[in-house]
């Protein structure tokens, strides 16, 4: 069956953070560190003075991957094989997994399988220097921008399921403000660069439209 197939994909529990190593990425994540730790999640989208566009994305991405990850690492007693079958976003949206490589045609998988795909298939991304290079000088790929976007839709659905699926043990767990406020500056940054289309925000429409008129709290 298809769920045994996925016996092997690893347990988000196993998630150790992952660091983006580029030529300026240290100061880069001071500055967003710093800046979000003052409160100001407005000041922490655009891309600061002498930093090129491609290197803020690439480390705002790995952060984003982290924060993510993280949050859903503290949802694996609740989102098992048995609770979430499918990976979805309420009962009308549904996500199946493909990468275009070991994953061709898109699978129905059950959301534990498809986030530990996702995790092992945006750490494939980190991991090559060609797709996030890392010695100064070296150019960023034609089509970076790209795979941020397929990054940022699929993280998006990650968030989706939770706030569908998993809210009520977010809440339970005490992760409730710490949830709003990493999907908050998640909104703010996709939405700054353009990185997520409009259909994909469907299962969220309404908490993404609150977050951009700032009401989001």
């Amino acid at each position: 069956s298809m769920a045994s197939l996925f016996n092997f994909a690893r347990d988000a529990r196993t998630f150790r953070p992952k660091k983006y190593a580029g030529p300026n990425s240290a100061q880069i994540k001071q500055r967003i560190d710093a800046t979000l730790g003052n409160g100001d999640v407005y000041e922490a989208i655009p891309v600061p003075e002498g930093i090129e566009l491609n290197e803020w994305l690439a480390v705002n991405t790995t952060d984003f991957y982290n924060s993510t990850m993280l949050l859903y690492s503290t949802l694996v007693e609740f989102c098992t094989n048995e609770t979430c079958p499918v990976m979805s976003a309420g009962p009308k949206y549904e996500y199946r997994w493909a990468d275009g490589v070991k994953f061709k045609k898109p699978i129905e998988v059950s959301a534990p399988a498809y986030t530990a795909l996702l995790m092992e298939w945006i750490e494939e991304l980190l991991d090559n220097e060609r797709v996030f290079p890392v010695t100064p000088n070296e150019p960023f790929p034609p089509d970076f921008v790209d795979t941020v976007k397929k990054i940022f839709r699929r993280l998006f659905r990650v968030y989706a399921h939770i706030y569908h699926s998993h809210f009520n043990q977010i809440c339970d767990l005490g992760e409730e403000a710490h949830l709003n406020s990493l999907f908050k500056h998640f909104i703010f940054f996709s939405n700054h660069f353009n990185l997520i289309v409009p259909q994909e925000i469907a299962p969220l429409q309404e908490l993404v439209d609150r977050i951009l008129k700032g009401k989001g709290k």
